[in-house]
């Protein structure tokens, strides 16, 4: 029994390290000496979620300001892109986009700072982290279901000078609850499935070696 035991935690090991590995390759990861940018996206820090209790059942990210999403952009921006770095692959960059999207929304709601600052850039990582802040203040965990994720596309792209900026629209339900210390669902909260409407923007630095894609800003589509 103890032989069939180590080779299944041994098996789910290797399974998770692929799955790292995975994402990494796609959006890759910061190496810690990247310099601070402005965040051209952001909105100032969001009250103190005790205050502010989504009604609708959607997530609060701190810097969702209601990003416009740009037409007719997507098609050429991803040709200047890939005229820039011709290793950029549109299907596996929104396959490395999903599966960030999902790990970033559920270490948000668990507090995990530890996987949300490798994710983002420096800017919105202090917003999330003053959020999360905010809510162990106020003594109340954030509870995160993705039902189902209905659709990730690009919604706009565009090179500024080096960088490579990609914003993905991603088409989610989601069950989000607020609880106080014991547990129990706050005022206003539901059950039920919402259907979230996420603009989400990358950034990398085509010209550098690190394969990196940055997240720098969270909006919601109207």
């Amino acid at each position: 029994m103890g032989d069939f035991q180590f080779i299944d935690i041994v098996f789910f090991a290797m399974v998770a390290l692929f799955l790292v590995l995975r994402l990494r390759s796609v959006l890759g990861k910061r190496t810690g000496s990247e310099r601070r940018r402005p965040d051209p996206y952001s909105a100032p820090p969001a009250p103190s979620t005790a205050s502010r209790a989504e009604p609708d059942n959607v997530i609060a990210l701190p810097d969702r300001a209601g990003a416009e999403q740009a037409p007719g952009t997507a098609g050429s921006g991803i040709a200047q892109i890939r005229a820039a770095d011709p290793r950029f692959n549109e299907q596996q960059f929104l396959a490395g986009a999903r599966a960030a999207f999902e790990m970033i929304i559920g270490a948000f709601a668990a507090g995990d700072r530890s996987t949300l600052q490798p994710l983002l850039s420096d800017e919105v990582f202090d917003n999330f982290s003053r959020e999360i802040d905010a809510r162990e203040q106020a003594h109340e965990k954030l509870d995160n279901t993705i039902v189902r994720m209905r659709s990730s596309d690009v919604a706009e792209a565009r090179m500024e000078g080096r960088d490579a900026v990609v914003t993905v629209k991603f088409v989610s339900e989601q069950i989000n609850i607020l609880r106080d210390e014991k547990g129990d669902m706050l005022p206003g909260q539901s059950t039920a499935p919402a259907e979230v409407i996420d603009l989400w923007t990358f950034r990398r630095n085509t010209r550098s070696s690190d394969p990196t894609w940055t997240l720098v800003a969270t909006g919601t589509a109207h």
